[in-house]
C-alpha cells in the first residue's frame, strides 16, 4: 500500500522549493524593483511637479501636461515621430519581407547573399549614422554623384528640411537585416503541401502568396508590427546624430528632425525641466499603449495561426 506523506511535510518542501526559487531570482527582483519600478513610480510623481535636479519638487498639478498642448515644439516632434511611424517603418517592413522572399529562394550561394544583407545591421547606430553623413553629403556624397551620374536631382540631404526625413527613412532600409533574416525564418516554416496543393487547383504564384504566404507568416508580421511602432516612437540615436552634423540646434533644419524621444532628452538633460520630460515620457507611454492595444484588438482578423485560413 502507498505511504501516503503529511500535508505538512508537503507543504514544507514547496516552501523550501519556493525560497530556493526566489533566492535565484532575487538578483533580477532586486535589479527590477530598484532600476526600472522605483524609477517608473518616480517619473510619474515628476510628472506632476515642477524639478530640475538641484531644488525640490513642486508640485504643480496637471499643468505640464496642459503645458504641452500649447508647446509647437512638442507638436512639431509628435508629427515628426509620427512620419517616421507611417512612412519610414512601413516601407520598410514591405520591403524586409521582399528581400526575405527572395533569400527564400533556391539559388546559388543563397548564405552568401544571407550574411552579406544582414551584416549592416551589425554596425552600431552612431557609427551607421556617420556613415550614412558621408553618403548623402551635398558635395561629396557617394549618393548624390550617383543621382548626378544618370541626370536626377541632387537633394541637400542633410540641410535641407524637406530632405531630412527621407535621408533618415533611406538609412533605415540599410538597416532592416533583422527583420528579414525573421521573416525568413517565418517563410521556412510555412509548409510545402500548401504550395502544393495549391499549384495542383491551379493557383498563380501571387494566389500564392496572398492566400498562403501573408497568412502563414502574419504572426510574424504581428509581432514586427508591435515591436516596429515601439521602436519608432523612441526614434533618437540616428536623429540626434543627423542633427549634430548639420551644426544647428538639436532638431536639425526648421526642427524637421526634432523627434519626441529627441525633444524629451532636450528637455530633461540641456533645460532640466524633469517634470515637464517626465509628463512627456507618460503621453509617449499612453500612445504607444493605445497603438499597441489597437493593433492586438484588431489582430484577430488578420493573424492566424497554425493554418487557421
Amino acid at each position: 500500500m502507498e505511504r501516503l506523506e503529511p500535508r505538512s511535510g508537503m507543504r514544507s518542501r514547496e516552501r523550501k522549493r519556493l525560497f530556493i526559487g526566489l533566492l535565484f531570482l532575487s538578483p533580477w527582483i532586486f535589479g527590477f524593483l530598484l532600476f526600472q519600478l522605483y524609477p517608473i513610480i518616480t517619473s510619474l510623481y515628476y510628472s506632476f511637479t515642477e524639478y530640475n535636479l538641484f531644488t525640490s519638487p513642486q508640485w504643480v498639478g496637471l499643468d505640464n501636461y496642459a503645458d504641452m498642448a500649447q508647446d509647437g515644439k512638442m507638436l512639431s516632434s509628435l508629427y515628426n515621430t509620427a512620419f517616421m511611424a507611417l512612412f519610414g517603418f512601413f516601407p520598410q517592413l514591405a520591403y524586409a519581407l521582399g528581400i526575405a522572399l527572395l533569400l527564400n529562394q533556391s539559388v546559388k550561394g543563397l548564405s552568401l547573399y544571407r550574411t552579406i544583407y544582414f551584416l549592416p545591421t551589425l554596425v552600431p547606430a552612431v557609427a551607421g549614422s556617420l556613415l550614412w553623413i558621408w553618403l548623402l553629403n551635398a558635395q561629396y556624397g557617394l549618393v548624390n554623384q550617383m543621382l548626378g551620374a544618370i541626370g536626377l536631382p541632387e537633394p541637400n540631404w542633410l540641410m535641407d528640411e524637406n530632405w531630412t526625413k527621407p535621408s533618415l527613412i533611406l538609412m533605415g532600409f540599410w538597416g532592416t537585416g533583422t527583420i528579414t533574416i525573421m521573416y525568413l525564418a517565418a517563410l521556412q516554416e510555412v509548409p510545402r503541401m500548401y504550395y502544393e496543393a495549391a499549384s495542383i487547383d491551379g493557383a498563380n504564384k501571387w494566389h500564392k502568396f496572398w492566400h498562403i504566404t501573408l497568412p502563414a507568416i502574419s504572426p510574424m508580421t504581428f509581432f514586427q508590427l508591435i515591436m516596429g511602432l515601439i521602436g519608432s516612437f523612441q526614434y533618437f540615436s540616428q536623429g540626434y546624430v543627423f542633427a549634430e552634423s548639420s551644426n544647428q540646434a538639436i532638431g536639425g533644419p526648421g526642427n524637421s528632425i526634432l523627434f519626441y524621444a529627441i525633444y524629451l532628452f532636450q528637455n530633461a538633460f540641456m533645460f532640466l525641466k524633469m517634470g515637464y520630460a517626465s509628463a512627456m515620457a507618460w503621453i509617449l507611454f499612453v500612445i504607444v499603449l493605445l497603438l499597441t492595444l489597437l493593433i492586438f484588438k484588431t489582430s484577430s482578423r488578420w493573424v492566424f495561426y497554425g493554418g487557421e485560413k
